[in-house]
């Protein structure tokens, strides 16, 4: 019999080849496998499988995924997924971050414990769909702000199939949520107050990075938020009125921005003045003072940001229409 190359293969046909292998190899001990401790011959084929979902995924094509999905997956309406993901991996070039494969214990509930003393340490806690079960993580290598992919896959009597798959905030400014949680201790410990209230902010927003993610850190780090945006409400009480300037501005709030040019996210100062904004050349005097003041009432700010934006108004804003506003950016280092 003739052999056909692997290049003459339909597609079709090459995808269920490879879920076909796939469903006929593995060990069913219990056990959890990571990165280089999954036999190589396993993990060679899941990453032909990654290949080809990434493929249809990045082309965004919901459709192309229906040969990839569990059963219960195959009715989901899955194109909104997809378009997210579609649009991370167009953006940027995605490398594997982590895989596991797991040989579950339990029928139901069943983890992965984290191990080491890595800060960005991380265990899984996951439903056991069924006894074999497969989870890849993509990470990009840049922006600082970077999304995470994740894939979940179950060995099913039908072959391997995708039961999950998500894309949520994996780092900010380049750091982890445990990474942003240890710098805003370390701020709190320094008393740099606003500082750490906006690095515990950035770090609640990717406590989740991944599908069955988690960091042992997370409830420790949403207690010590929540006491810490307590102390900073008492302290500075908003409006603050800069009363070290003849001008008198007075400051509205401290949000934090996404920055365009290398796509972090900065702090960003509200604040009104008594110039009328078309004055640009008084604004931007002015605002040069303001930012000597705000290093002083709000140490740390300025030690750990790339940028600190500035809008400043000649009304305050509420939110309900637009108003005119004049924007200047510090770079600080």
């Amino acid at each position: 019999m003739k052999t056909l190359p692997l290049t003459k293969i339909k597609p079709a046909l090459f995808y269920a080849l490879v879920l076909t292998l796939l469903a006929c190899n593995g060990p069913t001990v219990p056990g959890a496998f990571k990165n280089d401790k999954i036999s190589s011959g396993k993990r060679d084929d899941f990453h032909q499988l990654n290949a080809q979902v990434l493929k249809v995924l990045k082309a965004n094509d919901p459709k192309g995924m229906k040969p990839f999905l569990s059963k219960d997956m195959v009715g989901n309406n899955i194109d909104r997924d997809v378009e997210h993901i579609s649009n991370r991996l167009t953006d940027n070039e995605y490398d594997l971050l982590d895989e596991y494969y797991v040989a579950n214990k339990y029928k139901d509930s069943d983890t992965v414990a984290s191990q080491g003393g890595d800060v960005k340490r991380y265990g899984l806690r996951y439903h056991a769909v069924t006894q074999e079960m497969y989870f890849a993580y993509f990470a990009p290598k840049k922006p600082v702000n970077k999304y995470l992919i994740s894939l979940a896959y179950a060995k099913f009597d039908y072959g391997w199939k995708i039961i999950a798959m998500d894309v949520e905030l994996y780092t900010v400014n380049g750091k982890t949520a445990p990474e942003l949680y240890a710098l805003a201790k370390d701020q709190y410990d320094k008393k740099q107050y606003q500082a750490a209230l906006n690095s515990a902010e950035l770090a609640a927003n990717c406590w989740k990075p991944g599908l069955y993610w988690q960091y042992p850190d997370e409830i420790d780090a949403t207690n010590f938020y929540l006491k810490l945006r307590a102390e900073v409400n008492m302290k500075y009480h908003y409006p603050i009125v800069l009363k070290q300037l003849a001008t008198g501005p007075m400051i509205l709030r401290v949000y934090t921005k996404n920055a365009d040019n290398d796509g972090g996210t900065y702090p960003y100062i509200y604040y009104m003045t008594h110039f009328d904004l078309k004055d640009t050349k008084e604004v931007e005097k002015e605002n040069m003072q303001i930012r000597d003041v705000v290093a002083k009432i709000m140490p740390g700010l300025t030690d750990a940001n790339k940028y600190i934006y500035y809008s400043a108004f000649n009304k305050q804003p509420t939110g309900y229409e637009i108003v005119e506003h004049y924007d200047m950016v510090q770079t600080v280092k």
